[in-house]
């Protein structure tokens, strides 16, 4: 199989990348991203986009791909929101037309958040973004195409964490996973479930938190 990612320098994409290189199936991986990740392998291939809505060069690249992993975002409040719409809306929009175009049958595996609303009809503006994106893919007519909805998203590696809310989010976690299933997941287990549907597919196009969790069960 050949798969393409983004995202392969975050949390959940680094391990995304990891679990394709670690298997047999995957014969090649071509790597989306902002700056080099430091990753060498024989099956990758890293190319450093500096326009996400320009993506008509990496095309050549984009034929026979069997599954991609989008796992680009950005965190809300790190930007503001014409820039959030942007990353979350407009980049995996001009990836999945190039897709759609250079490899029809490819599953398309967007990493999305728990509370997108397709209806457009919340008071979130994170929702409402992650809703629409959800819909346009579903709309494009993708060979398949499946959304994440992942809640809290433990990071297993420690990291950095990119403001004070999620700083009391990783102390709270031991609290947070008491509420069940629905709520949160460690970002391993996301990678290993968004590479397995990547490379089996699954029945739901929408995966909740708990949902995705029972793909690894």
């Amino acid at each position: 199989m050949k798969v393409l990612l983004t995202g392969a320098t975050g949390m959940v994409g680094s391990l995304v990348l990891q679990q394709n290189l670690d298997n047999q199936d995957i014969l090649e991986v071509v790597s989306l991203l902002r700056r080099p990740s430091g990753v060498q392998h024989p099956k990758l291939t890293e190319l450093v986009i500096k326009n996400f809505l320009s993506l008509e060069e990496v095309a050549t690249f984009c034929q026979g791909i069997d599954a991609v992993y989008y796992c680009q975002g950005v965190y809300t409040g790190t930007v503001d929101h014409d820039l959030f719409r942007q990353i979350t809306i407009d980049y995996p929009e001009a990836l999945a037309k190039i897709i759609k175009t250079t490899s029809p049958d490819a599953r398309f595996c967007l990493l999305s958040g728990a509370g997108a609303d397709r209806s457009g009809r919340s008071r979130v503006a994170f929702a409402r973004d992650k809703g629409e994106i959800e819909n346009r893919l579903s709309n494009l007519g993708l060979g398949a195409f499946h959304s994440f909805r992942a809640g809290y998203i433990f990071p297993v590696t420690p990291r950095q964490e990119p403001n004070l809310g999620y700083r009391l989010l990783r102390l709270l976690y031991p609290f947070i996973r008491l509420f069940g299933e629905g709520s949160s997941i460690r970002s391993t287990e996301l990678a290993e479930a968004m590479f397995r549907v990547g490379l089996q597919g699954h029945t739901n196009e929408i995966l909740e938190n708990k949902d995705i969790i029972a793909v690894i069960r």
